[in-house]
């Protein structure tokens, strides 16, 4: 008996001190960034907090989206499934009852002892998180919505007539807002007290804490425009359509379109374009945005740092998709292009991607209004495709969990599992600049139509036809527009709308479609002998190693 109680109060001790090793998890989602940040060398944009995290950090180069839209793209990341299994491509559906009951990245969390708390957008709102952000299931308590939100598409932008409209730019005098505020300091405020309330609960916890910009509208203190003057914004470098662009590629931002500010210039509908002044300050307010943002997630890190937090807290900071800012004549996101699916992916792990910091500060707030040229080093970084799905298994493992298993191939009826891959292996060497030319990413978008249509962007399920699949590895981005049926949720992979093929060595930003360059029946053939079973990314796997080798052949060694 004695012994049985001493075996019982070592495993107690050992519980307990698993528990303290187990790492706070502060996660941290922007809304429709793209890289455009110091740290992922884009010399516009400033960026310093986030420049000063992933100088700390781990930061993945090469991290794409799934899905370049806000829904289907959160839920993905969440639940670690890609699209296709949680068969949300659009807002009207809930994965639990639509799809299947998969257990989230917060809600395994909490099954294993964590505090988990939603602040801001982390889930879409409404019916794909089930009108509830996915409580009980994901969070402890009930997710926090900043009250100010819902004035975002509300006449609150006044034009130079001095009336008030729904405008895309939209830069205002906080104090002359409703409540005088905004949704992103609301929630940076929510977030800080949430901190101040864990700092001596010995319950680890899971933070997650979604910023509403630089979604648009552009709506931001107007203080952050004098950071980038009108007469030094450019143009985007690929401005204009790609004359071989399929026309079901095309993206054509209807959601730009229904804004005060942009109706009164009557574009002509689908290609445009915006005339240019008009583009530079779009992109001049989107830059605003990103360093706005940037300020919030500064006082959070700040806050972080000065709790006493930061040295057992790990920090994942990234977004849902990128936004095209003119590349290709498209602004927003609804493609697969690579300015709307690449996203920053950084991992800010104590002990591990940097030093506990015993003397000094980890994260001091940095004014971005007063110190906007400051200049950060990554000292880590990969280079290797990386994908949103591999998020789960990733910041599970770092945190000191279990990551879930591999899913099967089909998969509907597994709770947990995960379609990514556990990145952990990648934090044990300080630099891996090396690249692995067959890692890929897979992302898809749909289209209810082979031309561009006013619900092009984002179709209902009901409404789609056609999905466009894209593999992005180092040297190539392939996507190919095949035949969906949206009733039976089965792909026609023998029904191809239109292809994409993009050389990234001499073409980085994805202009020359050289896909007719290519005859595809030989391919096409061997491809139609495989069984049914096998993936669509399996298929266009083979299918683009076929066209590479091809290349190697006819032009010689690469």
């Amino acid at each position: 008996m004695y012994t049985l109680r001493l075996l019982v109060l070592h495993a107690l001790a050992l519980a307990v001190v698993a528990r303290r090793e187990r790492r706070n998890v502060l996660f941290i989602m922007a809304d429709d960034l793209r890289t455009s940040l110091g740290c992922y060398r884009h010399s516009v944009a400033k960026s310093p907090n986030i420049d000063q995290l992933a100088s700390k950090s781990q930061v993945f180069l090469h991290a794409y989206a799934q899905q370049a839209v806000c829904a289907p793209s959160r839920t993905s990341m969440l639940t670690s499934r890609r699209p296709d299994t949680t068969r949300l491509y659009d807002f009207n559906s809930y994965w639990r009852t639509h799809s299947g009951n998969y257990t989230t990245l917060p809600q395994y969390f909490k099954s294993r002892g964590y505090f988990t708390t939603s602040v801001g957008k982390i889930f879409h709102p409404g019916i794909p998180s089930n009108h509830s952000d996915d409580f009980p299931y994901s969070w402890s308590t009930p997710a926090f919505h900043p009250a100010s939100f819902r004035y975002e598409k509300e006449k609150v932008c006044k034009g130079e007539d001095g009336k008030l409209h729904a405008n895309l730019l939209c830069a205002v005098n906080v104090a002359e807002q409703p409540g005088g505020t905004l949704p992103d300091l609301e929630s940076t405020d929510e977030a800080v007290r949430l901190l101040k309330s864990r700092v001596n609960d010995d319950v680890p916890f899971f933070l997650a804490v979604g910023f509403h910009k630089p979604h648009i509208p552009f709506r931001i203190p107007q203080e952050y425009l004098s950071l980038y003057p009108i007469e030094q914004m450019t143009l985007a470098p690929d401005p204009d359509v790609p004359s071989l662009l399929p026309p079901v590629a095309y993206n054509p931002w209807m959601d730009l379109r229904k804004r005060d500010d942009v109706q009164k210039l009557n574009i002509s509908f689908p290609y445009g374009p915006i005339p240019k002044d008009f583009q530079l300050r779009i992109r001049q307010h989107y830059y605003a945005a990103v360093s706005y943002m940037d300020a919030q997630v500064g006082r959070l890190l700040g806050a972080l740092d000065e709790l006493g937090l930061a040295n057992g807290t790990m920090v994942v900071f990234t977004s849902d998709h990128g936004w095209s800012l003119g590349e290709h004549g498209e602004w927003a996101k609804y493609s697969n292009f690579d300015v709307s699916t690449r996203v920053p992916l950084i991992f800010y792990v104590p002990g591990v991607t940097g030093r506990d910091s015993l003397r000094g500060s980890t994260f001091p707030f940095i004014n971005v209004l007063v110190q906007s040229e400051l200049v950060f080093k990554n000292e880590r970084v990969v280079k290797n495709v990386v994908e949103l799905v591999d998020v789960f298994p990733t910041v599970s493992h770092l945190a000191g969990l279990k990551a879930p298993r591999p899913c099967p191939d089909f998969s509907f009826q597994e709770e947990l599992c995960t379609e990514g891959k556990n990145r952990a292996s990648t934090f044990q060497h300080r630099h891996k600049e090396q690249r692995i030319t067959e890692a890929m990413s897979f992302s898809q978008y749909p289209r209810p139509a082979d031309t561009p249509q006013v619900n092009s962007d984002l179709p209902d399920l009901k409404d789609i036809t056609v999905m466009g699949y894209s593999l992005r590895c180092w040297d190539y981005r392939y996507t190919l527009w095949l035949g969906f049926n949206p009733k039976t949720f089965q792909v026609n992979v023998s029904d191809v709308h239109g292809g994409e093929l993009y050389m990234l060595t001499d073409d980085p930003g994805e202009d020359r479609n050289v896909y007719d360059n290519f005859d595809h029946r030989a391919m096409m053939g061997k491809m139609a002998s495989l069984p049914p079973t096998v993936s669509v990314q399996m298929r266009m796997r083979r299918q683009l190693l076929y066209l590479s080798t091809g290349r190697k052949t006819s032009r010689g060694p690469a």
